[in-house]
């Protein structure tokens, strides 16, 4: 379980180590909001085709080899980054950007789908502190960024001190996950499983309610991921530090709650939780967005990081109620889920140039509201949750 806890840490690490500093890859390159917003626009697309992938991937080489792949694009990615960003090349980092992408979504799938076969075994609600464990590591990433970014280090230095950590941490943990045939199925059969279900899944309705759940709540974050430095650096006039700090403080109230969310889940079930959650985020947002100064801003990143916590891992916990068809539906509701969280935030800078970036946050409180009126299709199926509490193979 270790394992799966330092590769979600490591993932929200690398990820916050380009989100947090943003703001400065934007001044090196002399770019405006929608200019930027092409740039992450192009990380999305790299996202995006590799996700439907991903879960035929898992199955047929491992979770383990799915997120060594995932890491190991990551961290020549950041390279490539940082090349682009000393030689100000636009074209460079955009190739290096959609190589990260790609990278992180293989790295993404792989990793919630060891999570949610940790979950089954375990046998009560543990994802939601895996996805702690990413925004953990996202506010150690993004704490590490300020500071940087204080210091006047070099965005490209950083980058590559990040690639070297990808690499050797994605290529050295996952020996450590459990074995690939732990939901049951023989090793002969789970390729051949994977791909039919995969296709079938994309056609099953609550596993596209229980996406569009997932999609709402992966846009609230990746909007603040992509845009809450920016937004501060540009709607308040502060210096990129605090647009840094201001990110560190929503992914410090979104670890907090992912840390002690399981319980909560347990106790009141997804539905409510989810919907309470979905509420804070949208009172959190609108009061980020209008407060005429950094510590009512700050109040707001709060309720916003608290609401958007668990809305992912719980998405994630639904689509994999029934062990035999995790890996394909896991695959269905990231790429649903992705697409929002990383196309989404670089729509928003196109927006943001016509109202400015913390205006055009608001838009993202429609997806919100669409979240929470489907939010019962992620409701625990019985059967599957007394599996879990039952089963042989359940780690005390």
């Amino acid at each position: 379980m270790f394992a799966t806890y330092a590769i979600f840490g490591l993932n929200g690490l690398v990820f916050a180590s380009w989100a947090a500093r943003i703001p400065a890859a934007s001044s090196t390159l002399g770019l405006g909001a929608g200019q930027t917003g092409t740039l992450l626009l192009i990380g999305a697309i790299g996202s995006v085709l590799s996700l439907p992938l991903a879960g035929l991937a898992a199955a047929r080489f491992g979770t383990g080899n799915t997120v060594r792949l995932g890491g190991t694009a990551a961290g020549l990615a950041a390279v490539a980054v940082a090349l682009g960003l000393v030689t100000v090349s636009v074209p460079v980092v955009a190739v290096g950007l959609f190589l990260f992408g790609s990278g992180i979504a293989l790295w993404d799938v792989g990793q919630n789908i060891e999570g949610a076969d940790v979950e089954r075994r375990v046998g009560r609600t543990i994802m939601p502190r895996f996805h702690a464990a990413f925004s953990g590591g996202a506010f150690v990433g993004a704490l590490i960024g300020a500071g940087l970014s204080a210091l006047d280090v070099p965005l490209s230095t950083h980058l590559v001190a990040v690639a070297v950590l990808s690499l050797a941490v994605s290529l050295w943990t996952p020996r450590y996950f459990l074995p690939d045939t732990a939901s049951g199925e023989a090793a002969s059969d789970a390729p051949r499983r994977s791909r039919g279900s995969g296709l079938g899944a994309w056609g099953e309705p609550r596993t596209l309610l229980i996406g569009l759940v997932v999609l709402g709540a992966a846009l609230t974050e990746g909007a603040a991921n992509d845009w809450v430095a920016k937004a501060t650096v540009d709607g308040l006039g502060t210096a990129e530090s605090t647009g840094a700090v201001m990110f560190a403080v929503f992914v410090a109230a979104m670890t907090a709650l992912r840390f002690v969310g399981g319980p909560l889940i347990d106790r009141f079930g997804r539905v409510r939780v989810l919907q309470a959650g979905l509420g804070s985020s949208l009172v959190g947002l609108v009061l980020f967005v209008v407060a005429p100064s950094v510590p009512l801003a700050a109040v707001g990143a709060i309720l916003w990081g608290a609401g958007a916590a668990l809305g992912f891992p719980m998405g994630m916990s639904a689509a994999a109620d029934e062990p035999e068809h995790a890996a394909a539906r896991v695959s269905v509701v990231s790429t649903i889920g992705y697409t929002a969280f990383l196309a989404g935030p670089p729509l928003l800078g196109f927006l943001g140039d016509v109202v400015g970036i913390r205006t055009a946050l608001l838009a993202v409180g429609v997806a919100v509201l669409a979240s929470f009126l489907v939010a019962p299709a992620a409701r625990e199926r019985t059967a599957a949750t007394e599996a879990l509490r039952t089963s042989p193979d359940r780690i005390p």
